[in-house]
């Protein structure tokens, strides 16, 4: 499990754009990375919406952010570019990722227990160490709530 002060975990996962990124190298700036259930579904789609309409006051921070999720990259290249996200998204689907920030939850889904991440948000400083966490995120004024806090 990922604690205070741990740097990013030396993964590469597939991301919007045909990439491959490789977690550590993202040190030099810092980054928010974010969990979210699932491209396309009501909360998700506004926590991204969010990040887009702040996105020009983390870039002014100086701030990377890049949301992660378990679906398919040409499900994430199909959310980005309908809702117009200026981020990229990573996908996990094998949940290496989610499972080092423990972010893999059991979930009741009509009587059927499956396995989905909690909304959360993790924010690392320019050496790549992990300075905050939040978890179970509630959607409404999150990501102020990150601002605020970078900004401090």
């Amino acid at each position: 499990m990922i604690t205070i002060g741990d740097v990013l975990p030396n993964l590469t996962l597939p991301a919007t754009g045909n990439q491959k990124i490789h977690l550590p190298s993202l040190a030099g700036r810092p980054l928010i990375l974010y969990f979210y259930p699932k491209d396309d579904t009501p909360g998700c789609t506004q926590e991204g919406q969010d990040f887009r309409d702040h996105y020009n006051t983390f870039q002014m921070l100086n701030t990377l952010i890049l949301g992660v999720s378990r679906d398919r990259v040409e499900k994430h290249e199909e959310f980005k570019a309908t809702y117009q996200f200026p981020f990229d998204l990573l996908s996990d689907q094998e949940g290496q990722l989610s499972q080092w920030f423990e972010v893999l939850k059991p979930k009741n889904w009509s009587g059927t227990e499956v396995t989905s991440i909690e909304r959360s948000s993790f924010w690392f400083d320019h050496h790549g160490k992990l300075k905050q966490e939040w978890r179970n995120v509630k959607v409404p004024g999150h990501v102020k709530q990150l601002l605020e806090t970078i900004r401090q």
